[in-house]
């Protein structure tokens, strides 16, 4: 089947009790066990499995090509479950332009278990191969990054990371499952925010963690994500379910808005820089190109002036809203160095936008009257 029937299809059977064809909502935290003591139905509590949980998780590898998934409360919790894989001193390679949050976990709490950190710039695949170390054990890619949108060249990094027998992860929650496939470009995990394009709806806070193998190493996200409590509830793996027949063509709309959008930026006088790799000046287009199928709903841009001119633009918008998060069909825009504090190192003048399913030409206007 076509990646666009398996979405509608993959976890969305017509119930064999009811025959309803959306699925149902089972509640229930607590299962029924038979008078031998066994669960032949195959489930005993809700924090262990459910079944909207196993119809989403079944969906979720099915988008990424996977073996197997886990579905996780949160980006953040699913991205815990990597890091808790691993063992005290073990060293870890990010990309110096990481989502902020990543980078707290690390700095503020991991760091005090003894893992070691190297941040690099990623878009330069060989700078993976010169910061191993013996005990380098996962190479954590971010592609698009944020906020900067850089690209890395997955293939090439999963190639240098197998060779010294680490694991290769691949944040792929910007280009979402559509525009980008880690697993088949040679990563080992794939990690998504499910909160953003496969939610798709700005409803429901959700992760997951996607494995080209249901090896020893799933196994222990898997223990984690049961024991560590960080799980979905019921209500919100049917929400994801319920969006994810929907996600090729929202992401397409979103990439063609964003195309114009960021052409729209490039021409205009007050901005500096424009950040989406779809603009041929982008310095990773071609590796964009080669390894992604759409260049994402997701940009980013510097207003001439610095904070004070991209406050007052941001202050202008009248279709975008102010607010934090992507991949939902309403475009947001922040001024991304407020929200990461004091450390931040995004530059002052950076807006960010999430460029959602509105009319391109109106969410032009919009910026054009904002930008004056």
């Amino acid at each position: 089947m076509h990646f666009e029937t398996r979405t509608i299809h993959i976890g969305h059977d017509v119930d064999p009790s009811t025959g309803a064809i959306a699925p149902p909502l089972i509640l229930s935290t607590t299962f029924e066990r038979e008078a031998d003591g066994s669960y032949p139905r195959g489930h005993a509590y809700t924090r262990a499995s459910n079944p909207n949980r196993d119809r989403l998780e079944a969906a979720l590898a099915m988008l990424e090509g996977g073996a197997a998934a886990a579905a996780f409360a949160s980006g953040q919790a699913a991205t815990l479950s990597v890091i808790h894989a691993l063992s005290a001193g073990d060293h870890v390679i990010m990309p110096d332009d990481l989502y902020h949050g990543t980078r707290h976990l690390l700095d503020e709490h991991y760091v005090r278990w003894g893992l070691q950190f190297s941040f690099i710039d990623m878009t330069d695949a060989e700078q993976v191969l010169h910061t191993m170390r013996p005990n380098t054990r996962l190479v954590w890619i971010e592609s698009p990054s944020n906020p900067r949108l850089n690209i890395a060249n997955i293939a090439r990094i999963a190639e240098i990371t197998h060779q010294v027998g680490a694991l290769c992860v691949c944040d792929n929650t910007w280009a979402s499952p559509i525009n980008q496939s880690p697993l088949a470009l040679g990563a080992d995990l794939v990690m998504h925010a499910t909160t953003k394009y496969i939610g798709g709806h700005s409803d429901v806070l959700g992760g997951c963690v996607v494995a080209k193998q249901d090896d020893a190493l799933f196994k222990k996200i898997r223990d984690f994500q049961i024991w560590g409590g960080g799980v979905p509830s019921p209500f919100d793996c049917w929400l994801l379910l319920r969006s994810i027949p929907t996600l090729s063509l929202r992401v397409r709309a979103h990439n063609e808005r964003a195309q114009k959008l960021a052409e729209f930026l490039y021409k205009h006088p007050k901005v500096t820089l424009v950040n989406y790799p779809g603009l041929a000046t982008h310095p990773n287009h071609d590796i964009a190109a080669e390894q992604m199928h759409g260049f994402g709903g997701m940009l980013s841009f510097e207003v001439k002036g610095g904070r004070d001119e991209a406050m007052a633009v941001a202050a202008k918008v009248k279709l975008f809203t102010r607010a934090t998060s992507l991949g939902g069909f309403e475009s947001l825009i922040e001024h991304r160095a407020s929200l990461e504090g004091q450390t931040s190192k995004t530059s002052q003048a950076l807006l960010r936008c999430s460029i959602g399913l509105e009319h391109p030409d109106d969410l032009i206007a919009d910026l054009a009257q904002a930008l004056g």
